[in-house]
């Protein structure tokens, strides 16, 4: 794992200062603390952190093909780069080194951007072709591994594995992003469409760059999609061992280091897995760690404590509390762009007890998205199917005038708490899962922000960029679109970013054996009824993981990485979010209404709503703004 940076000047080939390649580096030395390096040619600049995992004392990037017409920096790691080696030997490569870099290179001198579909891995890396004067950036298929790039006023363009990166560069502009602040706002994250920053992008997953000097800036080009359009065929038996033989490949090709590994813990289906096909492949006891908590209705380091005694792993616990969150601004810095899932803060405690006994730890992420895990997507389904049933012309005056009349009772049993759903019901299944998706709804975003901020929008609506998503979705059923949805937007804008921010914070390498790339492709072939049976979401990875697992983890009801921060804004936070009314740079530059935040905190400090999520996401919008020092 590591970090990257570049110049290409597209226009003409200029002179390349390594000076400014070296600070972009340097601004993110926690990704890669090991080693640092830079290459240039004429219109080409690259750069590299490296944090060691595989080849200790080879395998330095920048680095040159054999022949020396191809240069590469690398951010990740490639599973299958022993079995490629041996195929591109057999067809007359040579290497050098041990490591899995020069497999890139020559897999790219052998196949070109078709090189991509050989790998196996995360990976986001910038490779310079000295002879077709190309430069190829690529990102791996779900986004683990992420690349910011922007075009600057010279005619370069300057590429970076964080936004600190391009930050170092000294041309680089920090004006804010209205667009982006909007989805931000509705989903939590900046979704990889956007970038907090005008003219920043990112390199969607699965996507491709290939641009060549003197020629115009060409679009950004998919290599490869998740297809939910096919069903397998036989029976639950067979199904299941495919699922576990697959699944032992996952985790095998993951174990691969020449540096401590171990595995993140937190007692739920996901990560028990892993741990579990972990320990049966080791001779020796699985380092695990769990992060708990001092409220001990979201505490779950009992059931991991029950997973790391049934496998004998040698595990550690550390408990989060109320006072860490005095390390918002740190969390602020890490991310650069805003970010309001509030598991991140346990997440990077996970990730600094993990470091402390190893450089490579294993996840169970990507579950979730892949087999139907949450309990929107199993919603979902059940709701579809009620839509099927009745037309829309029928759905909207029968559900929608019921929800709309039925009271509004969050505090009562659930059973009563029908208007959600009622109103769901009226609703097309794109939107209401677009809905289900968002942290603050379209009405309160209007009223936080003002006239002048909504101006600038210019008509972008953050629920139809993601309906358009489910809507084109390669699907058959609407529990389809919203995994696919889940895959594509969600997964690399929240989940992805949450753990490659707070993993490489504290130079620790985080691998996802629940997505291999083979498994979530046989999980989206699955038919939905071992996807979801019932109100039970991810059905035949539970049935699989009987053999392994105990009961009352594989079917208590699913938890998440949840973190009280309603309870912890109502106490030590209740100043923090009293600020945001009156102080924010929102405010300062007429974007936001001061009154209408205030209500919101008084009602949440008070007790008399929750507003937690919300006051969160301004909070660590405030923290963002703060840290770019945008222009106001």
């Amino acid at each position: 794992m590591c970090g990257i940076a570049g110049i290409f000047h597209r226009e003409t080939p200029k002179p390349v200062d390594p000076v400014r390649v070296e600070r972009m580096c340097d601004a993110m030395v926690h990704r890669g603390p090991d080693g640092a390096g830079v290459w240039t040619e004429a219109g080409i600049g690259l750069g590299h952190r490296r944090l060691s995992i595989i080849d200790l004392e080879g395998s330095p990037q920048p680095m040159l093909s054999g022949d020396g017409r191809a240069a590469i920096v690398f951010n990740g790691e490639i599973y299958n780069f022993r079995e490629l080696r041996t195929q591109l030997e057999r067809d007359g490569a040579q290497f050098r080194t041990s490591g899995d870099t020069e497999v890139i290179l020559a897999a790219w001198q052998r196949w070109g951007p078709d090189c991509l579909s050989h790998l196996d891995g995360m990976f986001g890396f910038a490779l310079y072709d000295l002879d077709k004067r190309q430069l190829f950036l690529a990102r791996d298929r779900f986004g683990v591994k992420p690349l910011f790039l922007s075009h600057l006023s010279d005619g370069s363009l300057i590429f970076a594995s964080e936004l600190k990166g391009l930050l170092a560069h000294p041309m680089m502009r920090r004006r804010i992003n209205p667009q982006a602040v909007e989805a931000y706002m509705t989903w939590g994250y900046v979704p990889d469409s956007h970038s907090i920053l005008s003219g920043v992008t990112k390199l969607q997953a699965g996507h491709f760059l290939l641009l060549e000097h003197g020629k115009p800036m060409p679009a950004q080009r998919r290599w490869w999609d998740i297809s939910f359009e096919e069903r397998l065929k036989g029976k639950e038996g067979d199904l299941s061992a495919e699922l576990v033989h697959l699944l032992r490949e996952a985790v095998q090709s993951r174990m691969v280091s020449d540096v401590p590994l171990g595995a993140f813990l937190s007692g739920g289906v996901d990560s028990s897995s892993v741990v579990a096909l972990m320990s049966e492949a080791s001779a020796q006891p699985v380092q695990t760690c769990s992060i708990g908590f001092d409220v001990k209705s979201v505490d779950e380091t009992g059931y991991a404590q029950k997973i790391a005694q049934q496998f004998a792993t040698s595990h550690e616990v550390r408990t989060v509390s109320q006072d860490d969150f005095g390390e918002i601004d740190a969390l602020a810095a890490m991310f650069d762009e805003p970010f309001a899932d509030a598991s991140a803060l346990p997440t990077w405690r996970v990730c600094q007890l993990a470091r402390e006994k190893v450089t490579v730890a294993l996840s169970g992420d990507g579950a979730d998205e892949a087999f139907a895990g949450y309990r929107r997507q199993v919603f979902h389904h059940n709701e579809e199917r009620v839509r099927s049933l009745l037309p829309s012309g029928l759905r909207e005056p029968m559900f929608g005038g019921l929800g709309r009349l039925w009271p509004k009772a969050d505090w009562a049993p659930q059973i009563f708490r029908a208007k959600t759903t009622l109103l769901s019901l009226a609703e097309e299944g794109e939107q209401s899962y677009a809905n289900a998706l968002s942290v603050t709804n379209p009405d309160l975003r209007s009223r936080i922000f003002t006239p002048e901020f909504n101006s600038q929008l210019a008509g972008f609506s953050s629920e139809a960029e993601l309906t358009e998503v489910l809507r084109k979705a390669p699907a058959r059923s609407g529990l389809d679109r919203a995994q696919y949805a889940d895959l594509k937007f969600w997964m690399p804008g929240d989940i992805l970013t949450k753990v490659d921010r707070t993993s490489m914070a504290v130079s620790l390498e985080a691998r996802e054996p629940l997505l291999d790339h083979r498994l979530v492709e046989f999980a989206a072939k699955l038919p939905e009824s071992l996807r979801v049976r019932g109100r039970t979401g991810k059905y035949l990875l539970k049935k699989c993981m009987e053999r392994y697992l105990p009961q009352d983890v594989l079917y208590r009801p699913k938890q998440g990485f949840v973190t009280p921060i309603a309870q912890w804004m109502r106490g030590p936070l209740a100043h923090e979010i009293r600020a945001i009314a009156s102080s924010s740079r929102l405010v300062q530059m007429g974007w936001a209404n001061p009154s209408e935040a205030g209500k919101l905190a008084n009602a949440h400090i008070s007790g008399r709503s929750d507003h937690s999520r919300t006051l969160w996401q301004l909070l660590m919008l405030e923290k963002s703004l703060v840290n770019l020092n945008v222009q106001l």
